[in-house]
């Protein structure tokens, strides 16, 4: 994911020109209006946390059937997986990789593809995003 809103990737003193204010970039990334509304649509509240990725998981997908949706609500369901683990897991934080694409870094370091794991979720329903934040909240 390219965020070009966020600013450009250089200054003259070679740093990064995103924003330094962590909660604005986690804000930015947890609005997932795509997958919202598919969510509301259902009757499942999307709340930022582990119980809504379960309701998620049992959602019918009938994104799939949508060629132009699909890969949008993966992505969606990506940056919502990302957001849940940011809110609630400790040490967790979003970090934009050099190519634009958020990814969520643990406090171990170890850093996880959301957005990959959201469209692998959205295109097949495995693994599931509750099985995913599972394993990642206990590493």
């Amino acid at each position: 994911m390219n965020l070009p809103f966020l600013g450009h990737r250089h200054k003259k003193n070679g740093g990064a020109a995103f924003p330094a204010d962590p909660e604005s970039v986690a804000a930015l990334l947890s609005e997932c209006d795509l997958l919202r509304a598919q969510a509301a649509q259902a009757g499942v509240r999307l709340d930022d946390t582990p119980a809504s990725l379960e309701a998620l998981d049992q959602l019918v997908p009938r994104w799939r059937d949508d060629a132009e949706t699909l890969p949008w609500l993966g992505h969606d369901a990506g940056l919502y997986l990302g957001t849940v683990v940011v809110r609630t897991v400790p040490g967790a934080g979003w970090r934009i990789r050099s190519d634009g694409e958020p990814v969520v870094r643990l406090a171990s370091g170890r850093e996880i593809e959301v957005a990959d794991a959201g469209r692998e979720w959205a295109a097949s329903g495995v693994p599931e995003l509750s099985q995913l934040y599972a394993e990642i909240a206990e590493n």
